[in-house]
């Protein structure tokens, strides 16, 4: 019955910490979101700024999976280089180390105080941020409560046979219980997907006195290999090169490890040495009130030593991945360069990596552009003309491809919770990527009406005058709008809506026009239904044009 206790207990506590590290993560996400995307984005190609980005920005998320997935992303779009990324793989290993602090401060007794403090301005804040920060400390207040609840769990397993002697194994002074030691650090991990709770759980135990500072750090050291198994997994069926950057987070930790390890009881004295305290003190309520500063300290030492030992060979750790993992002869097509889940991303990352890619659609409508004018205008070949045509259907094909995969993505990321202003932006693109879709669509419809008749015939003189004189209006309205779109500039919408007008009004006289010469007998009367076409596809053109400055200026002006 005593160990029934235990189990639900443990699995309890473990449930609480990890609903405080999700809520914590999520509003530190939340709030430092445009910072974070703002720090990315002023990454420069320098080891030292790579590795500080990544120091930075897991402190902010506070989960180094979190940034390692991120970067893999990024490297997947082709934003980030190999070095790059594992410059601030190597940062995001010294960033997880404040987790470890945050919980080795005096475990579980402020956590009913955090969630006090932190409950009301979650409930019945007006503000966002308000709402954000009183859950960050109900967050932080569950990790603590979480941890109390494991540690008093843990405290009977001091005093059990059975306990004693499976874990009498793991505390002899040889390497033999150092490498099971890490061993199953590394196991658990790997099975509970999160190295800060591991960390957590190795706290509470040795708090507990249930295992020695020893046993701990092995364990410690285990848990670093474990967390790259995220990496690793968002890694499947992503580019060759972010393949490289999650096997090169694993090699990095790993070496690191292994550098440790055989030096490890040298290792374990300077932490005794370097940390004021004996772990083995035992506070009057049966704690060992001292030993989870030395697990944070053996963390932190081991990250940042190993991330400034390799810091000077990123470029050869570089090149060691790409060796074991070559090019493959057939690469796979990929219509849609952004990576993975989005509830793995920060919010507003996730929304960046999507305005990316609605300006890599917006860019082939351009190309449609072009090439729908030079098919209209008909100075090439036959054979030259097909294969235009026949480009603007390949157009039309990514372009239909890469929208849906867009919605799907911001679909996804809108079952998180989101800011009034991100909530806004994410719709706002899945708005847009439908609309140049759209436009794609009347573009390739446009040109595939070349077909019909042959365009020198209908697109002379003045009716030719008439269409192209629309096409380059449409052309130029759309530049407009998707420039501020682009820029992320206010966008004068009354303008905006008063050139639209203009337009529609111009196509209805054009048609017109072509009427009254088709009724004068100097074109055949199916060309005015041809014609019809080509001005009602412009139109709508236009509509869509409309409908994007709408959305984008609805994004621009959110709170």
């Amino acid at each position: 019955m005593e160990v029934f206790k235990i189990l639900y207990t443990v699995l309890g506590g473990l449930g609480v910490f990890f609903y405080g590290m999700k809520s914590m993560s999520e509003a530190l996400q939340s709030v430092a979101g445009d910072m974070i995307k703002g720090i990315i984005h002023t990454l420069t190609k320098n080891r030292v700024s790579a590795l500080l980005v990544g120091i930075v920005v897991t402190m902010l998320v506070q989960s180094s999976s979190v940034t390692t997935v991120m970067v893999v992303g990024f490297v997947n779009a082709g934003l980030m280089s190999l070095a790059q990324a594992i410059g601030i793989v190597f940062g995001a290993n010294i960033g997880t180390t404040i987790t470890g602090w945050i919980i080795s401060i005096k475990i579980g007794k402020y956590g009913l105080l955090f969630i006090g403090l932190g409950i009301f301005p979650m409930l019945f804040g007006k503000r966002n941020n308000i709402r954000q920060i009183g859950r960050i400390l109900f967050g932080i207040g569950m990790i603590f409560f979480g941890l109390e609840l494991m540690s008093g769990a843990f405290k009977p397993l001091r005093t059990m046979p059975e306990f004693k002697a499976a874990v009498g194994y793991f505390s002899q002074p040889n390497y033999f219980s150092y490498f099971a030691c890490v061993f199953v650090g590394c196991l658990l991990t790997v099975i509970i997907q999160s190295s800060s709770a591991m960390l957590g759980i190795t706290m509470a135990l040795a708090t507990s006195g249930a295992i020695q500072f020893p046993t701990a750090a092995a364990l410690v050291l285990g848990e670093n290999i474990g967390t790259t198994i995220t990496a690793l997994l968002a890694s499947v069926g992503a580019n060759i090169e972010a393949k490289r950057t999650a096997r090169a987070h694993a090699i990095f930790n790993m070496l690191g490890v292994l550098t440790i390890f055989v030096i490890f009881p040298f290792y374990v004295d300077f932490i005794d040495w370097l940390v004021p305290g004996d772990p083995t003190f035992k506070n009057p309520s049966g704690e060992f009130s001292k030993i989870a500063v030395h697990i944070a300290t053996s963390h932190t030492v081991f990250n940042v030593s190993a991330a400034l030992f390799f810091l000077p060979f990123v470029k050869t750790l570089a090149s060691l991945v790409t060796r074991i993992t070559p090019d493959k002869e057939e690469k796979e097509q990929r219509h849609l360069v952004m990576f993975g889940d989005p509830s793995t991303i920060v919010p507003a990352v996730a929304l960046s990596q999507a305005r990316e890619e609605t300006y890599r659609l917006k860019d082939i409508v351009d190309r449609t552009f072009d090439l729908t004018e030079k098919v209209l205008k008909g100075n090439m070949s036959k054979e030259e003309t097909n294969e235009a045509i026949a480009k603007i259907r390949h157009y039309e094909d990514s372009c239909d491809n890469i929208q849906k995969e867009i919605t799907v993505f911001v679909l996804k990321l809108l079952e998180r919770p989101l800011s009034t202003r991100e909530s806004a932006e994410a719709h706002s693109l899945t708005h847009i990527a439908d609309e140049l879709e759209s436009i794609s669509d009347y573009l390739t419809n446009i040109a595939n009406y070349s077909k019909r008749m042959p365009l020198e015939v209908l697109l002379d003189e003045e009716a030719g005058a008439d269409f192209f004189s629309l096409f380059r209006s449409v052309n130029a309205y759309f530049n407009d709008v998707t420039k501020a779109f682009i820029n992320s500039s206010e966008i004068d919408m009354q303008d905006c809506l008063n050139r639209s007008e203009n337009l529609r009004k111009k196509a209805n006289k054009i048609r017109g026009r072509h009427v009254e010469r088709v009724g004068e007998g100097r074109y055949e009367p199916m060309t005015a239904l041809t014609y019809s076409d080509l001005i009602v596809a412009l139109r709508k053109i236009r509509s869509h044009t409309q409908s994007i400055a709408t959305d984008h200026f609805a994004a621009f002006t959110a709170e």
